[in-house]
């Protein structure tokens, strides 16, 4: 990853990157790449940075999945940055091929989800570990075997698209972990990002082609 390419803006305050597939969002103690990693040594080459540098992701993508990640470059950035997120106001649009005929052209997923051993679990209302995880989709585009999907997350769980996609009957492309078929990488993309500038108040939005 040539990190430059990656970055699409950048000012005093956040800064929005193009995170490729295989990368971890965030370090995890292991050996694997990570984005932030990268965007720290970058921010510190272009602005002839000394010591450390502040840059703190604002929310996750799964290690398998590519698309728009946001940083908040200061502590102010990004206290205000994560009250949007709680309040629902920085939207997150995913393209994402699954397997299978989507019927519908368009739809609503509600299912309860409980964080288990890297993955996530359907469960149910009764269960106190359970949460709500909510998200809407149109259907794009229809190939001989699969569909291409526009997601827009209502909540934020771990995993939320792709165990949705699975308890549909739609298992994401490649995502073998939810019982897709095949070899390939996982065909989910974080291509749209729109959020209020955490300081200039100006509404900002990123857009990011699927690499599939």
């Amino acid at each position: 990853m040539k990190s430059s390419d990656s970055v699409l803006f950048v000012d005093n305050h956040i800064l929005v990157a193009n995170k490729p597939a295989g990368f971890l969002t965030q370090p995890d103690g292991s050996s694997t790449p990570d984005l932030e990693a990268e965007m720290k040594e970058w921010v510190k080459s272009e602005y002839q940075k000394p010591g450390a540098v502040f840059l703190h992701a604002v929310h996750r993508l799964d290690k398998p999945v590519s698309g728009l990640v946001l940083f908040a470059r200061t502590s102010k950035a990004l206290s205000r940055l994560n009250e949007q997120v709680r309040e629902g106001r920085i939207r997150r649009i995913y393209f994402a091929e699954v397997e299978g005929i989507v019927a519908a052209n368009e739809g609503r997923l509600e299912h309860y989800l409980r964080h288990g051993s890297h993955s996530a679990i359907l469960s149910t209302k009764n269960d106190l570990e359970a949460k709500l995880a909510i998200l809407s989709y149109s259907v794009e585009g229809r190939s001989e075997k699969t569909s291409f999907l526009r997601i827009e997350l209502h909540t934020g769980r771990y995993h939320q698209i792709r165990a949705q996609c699975a308890a549909i009957g739609h298992p994401i492309v490649g995502d073998h972990r939810y019982g897709a078929q095949g070899a390939q990488s996982i065909h989910l993309h974080c291509m749209s990002l729109l959020l209020i500038h955490p300081v200039t108040k100006e509404e900002l939005s990123f857009l990011a082609p699927p690499p599939f």
